[in-house]
């Protein structure tokens, strides 16, 4: 890299940035933050490397312009891969249960006392790893993340795409395209593993020159596993195969995961009141999250719907929904609320339709309509934005919520 140095924004993953700079006794850095104003991006053609950060667009005139005059563009995850050695990475992407799939293969290899760490988009910048070279590193990596990578890991992991961030990505194809460098530069003795059953993921598998390794679900009954949902399987069915790529034992990783538990707001079950059980799946923040966690309802339940707009198409839900005879409500908030709403009456749902003010009106009209033994489900399909800070303080709400319950006064049928 040669200097001076840029590191475009200066949130978690800029900070990690500049200590990986200083600890190697770089001291011409320079940070670019748009909390400096929308002229943050004045001056960044003068440094001759840029280090961009997951968040900030990267086909900015202001970054196009500055790679014009010279620059290289990189990013946390590129000089990572390129540090790292690279049969000990495995890189878990995807529209849907990025998350849980890196989790699970955490929760295995802590299983078998195989020293590994986890990082990325799942909450540590991955430079802070660099430090565990004898580790198996498990990433779970963002479109944001992956939009300019030229490099990809030994192990690659493509679960469901659909389409996301369609506020940021200016397409789905750019969204898969970026998706795909995840596994667009492997090399022929890695591996590609991917969900063979969506249409995203096999298209971004076509691009890899790897191994590949399709999967679709495994012959296990859920009844098993701790985690709710026939979904699960397919999270299941990525973890091991990436996990016997890294050389484990399959059978000893499936029985490891039998103790796995949902990670926190991934359709975890809150507790039982009132004769109600009270699912979160507040990190739900797209339609086919939604659809999974109104499949694995096995009692009479409602559901809360809504959030920010991300312009996503909530055709399939609503059609999914229609048909759900285990349905009886569905409290709608958030700035999507009336175009949910009409989607559902477009498909003719028959289920008790509300729109709520916020997500405690939304709780306490839930409350007051669920029958004894049934549930409620927060699985909004949307982001949280404008109502919350992020899907956290939204699960966080919820749970709160529940735990007030005894004070909420209802005609709730005991």
């Amino acid at each position: 890299m040669h200097e001076p140095i840029g590191i475009l924004g200066f949130g978690v993953e800029g900070k990690s940035t500049l200590k990986f700079l200083q600890n190697k006794g770089i001291k011409d850095i320079v940070i670019f933050d748009k909390s400096d104003g929308e002229n943050y991006l004045d001056n960044l053609s003068k440094c001759k490397t840029i280090v961009r950060s997951a968040g900030v667009y990267p086909l900015q005139k202001e970054i196009l312009d500055a790679q014009a005059k010279g620059a290289e563009l990189t990013s946390q995850i590129e000089l990572f891969f390129e540090l790292y050695p690279p049969e000990k990475i495995i890189g878990v992407t995807g529209t849907l249960g990025k998350g849980t799939c890196v989790s699970m293969i955490a929760h295995c290899l802590k299983a078998l006392n195989v020293p590994h760490s986890v990082g990325g988009n799942f909450g540590v910048p991955a430079l802070d790893l660099l430090q565990e070279r004898n580790s198996i590193v498990v990433l779970e990596l963002s479109s944001f993340q992956l939009m300019t990578l030229g490099i990809s890991p030994h192990i690659g992991v493509v679960l469901q795409t659909t389409s996301e961030h369609l506020d940021w990505h200016t397409s789905v194809e750019q969204y898969r395209d970026a998706k795909a460098n995840l596994v667009r530069w492997q090399k022929r003795n890695d591996y590609c593993i991917y969900n063979a059953a969506s249409e995203g993921a096999v298209q971004i598998a076509a691009q890899s020159g790897a191994i590949k390794k399709p999967f679709t679900t495994l012959a296990l009954s859920m009844d098993e596993f701790k985690v709710k949902g026939e979904h699960q399987l397919q999270n299941i069915a990525a973890a091991t195969f990436a996990l016997e790529c890294a050389g484990m034992d399959v059978s000893l990783c499936i029985e490891a995961l039998k103790s796995y538990e949902a990670l926190p707001y991934r359709l975890q079950n809150v507790g039982t009141k009132k004769g109600m059980t009270f699912y979160n799946d507040s990190y739900s923040t797209r339609p086919e999250a939604a659809i999974a966690a109104a499949k694995a309802m096995d009692k009479p339940f409602i559901i809360i719907l809504g959030g920010s707009e991300k312009h996503a198409d909530f055709t399939e839900l609503s059609q999914t929904l229609a048909k759900n005879n285990l349905l009886k409500g569905i409290a709608l908030i958030g700035f999507t609320a009336e175009r949910i709403l009409k989607s559902l009456q477009s498909e003719n749902c028959k289920a008790k339709m509300q729109i709520c003010g916020d997500l405690s009106q939304a709780f306490e009209w839930c409350v007051e309509n669920t029958e004894n033994g049934g549930a409620v489900l927060l699985s909004p399909a949307c982001a949280s934005f404008g109502l919350f800070a992020n899907y956290k303080e939204r699960g966080e709400k919820f749970n709160e919520l529940f735990c007030l319950l005894e004070t909420i006064h209802t005609s709730t049928p005991q």
